[in-house]
């Protein structure tokens, strides 16, 4: 900045010291904020240029008073100065790194594409509404299956995000944000129905015999025992991937049954949990296919390598699903690894636990479990939802 002329409080006249011109400059401090913006006034001559500058700041107040955007961006400048935000939170501690890896990378791959180049101010509802139907027409799920509504739902929460970060900034005004529903419908968890998981059950003790040999059956019992686990237990995956044998307690309650308490950790929180008697001696099977790593630090869920699982069985259970014709939900979605969690929370809000106490066993919130699991059939619970009513008196 050279030759500066202060022609106001908030408002500055300068030349530029790293171009070849003469033209002028201003530099307007934005009202109520600690921002400037920086207006090149296109002239040698320092008269026309005063006047340019007035009208400048004249133009730039009447934005500010009129929620008019001050600053022109593309949508694909604030989406990167939004990533960086989020890196810089995960940094600190704030969100998980892998939190901040997934934003950005649903940022680059597919809302830069979208409306990268489009001025942020531009960016309207239709564009946010738009997004699903532009999403399945320019892009693919998992192995190569159309994308699912989840995923949209998720990216969606993404541009959304990219949007208020623009608004809070100043970019674009409040109204800018879409504010109502998102137009998808959240996803049902992906459970086993009761009539399922026993035939899941049976399914699987025959598939392991029918292994081709033993290093298949090692697998496939790791597998099997695994699911079981899963499903009395209600721990996420990455959970079970950090589970130790340091972190397996067997314990015996009050009246001596025997309570099983697990130590676990996912990416950045521990927590406890418990599980019934069976848990144990699911975790003993365990225990002795892995007998040569049951060192306290040792992983409880390895491969055949000694090494903690890093996909935790995925193709033996998709195998398994297949073939047992599991692998696709009543809604036509592939399961995954999180059924068996989403399978236990509904089996056990079936047998009437109290949402509470779910929650805490569960490491999440009463409100997730609510918009998540409110499927579960009311009849299944009528003792309890009806007690106390006319014609349900106790027996």
């Amino acid at each position: 900045m050279i030759d500066p002329q202060e022609l106001k409080p908030g408002l500055i006249l300068f030349r530029r010291a790293d171009v070849q011109h003469r033209n002028w400059y201003c530099r307007i401090k934005v009202p109520g904020s600690d921002r400037y913006k920086t207006v090149s006034l296109r002239t040698a001559d320092v008269t026309s240029a005063k006047e340019a500058a007035f009208d400048a700041d004249a133009d730039l107040r009447f934005r500010v008073k009129h929620d008019v955007p001050v600053f022109n961006r593309t949508f694909a400048q604030i989406a990167k100065m939004y990533a960086e935000h989020q890196k810089a939170r995960s940094e600190a501690g704030e969100i998980t790194h892998h939190r901040w890896e997934v934003v950005d990378s649903i940022i680059r791959a597919q809302l830069d594409r979208y409306v990268g180049p489009k001025q942020i101010a531009h960016v309207s509802h239709d564009d946010f509404l738009g997004y699903p139907l532009w999403r399945r027409q320019n892009g693919e799920g998992r192995g190569g299956r159309p994308v699912s509504d989840a995923t949209i739902r998720y990216e969606m929460s993404i541009f959304r995000s990219v949007l208020a970060y623009a608004a809070s900034k100043r970019f674009v005004p409040e109204n800018h944000v879409y504010k109502g529903k998102l137009p998808l419908a959240k996803v049902r968890r992906e459970e086993f129905t009761p009539e399922e998981y026993r035939k899941l059950h049976t399914f699987a003790r025959a598939w392991i015999k029918r292994a081709r040999n033993e290093r298949y059956r090692w697998h496939r019992q790791l597998a099997y025992n695994f699911i079981l686990i899963m499903c009395n237990t209600g721990m996420r995956p990455a959970e079970a991937k950090n589970l130790r044998w340091r972190d397996v307690a067997i314990r015996t309650d009050a009246d001596g049954r025997r309570l099983v308490v697990l130590n676990v950790r996912g990416k950045d929180k521990a927590r406890q949990l418990v599980a019934a008697g069976n848990v144990a001696d699911y975790l003993e099977r365990v225990r002795d296919l892995t007998k040569k790593v049951t060192a306290p630090e040792g992983a409880v869920f390895i491969n055949g390598k000694g090494d903690p699982a890093a996909t935790l069985y995925a193709d033996q259970i998709e195998a398994l699903l297949r073939e047992a014709g599991l692998l696709l939900s009543a809604s036509g979605s592939t399961r995954s690894t999180y059924c068996f969690r989403h399978t236990y929370a509904t089996f056990r809000l079936t047998e009437g636990v109290d949402v509470y106490f779910l929650s805490k066993q569960m490491g999440t919130s009463v409100q997730m479990i609510e918009d998540h699991y409110g499927h579960i059939n009311p009849v299944k619970n009528a003792g309890r939802i009806l007690q106390g009513l006319p014609g349900w008196e106790a027996v």
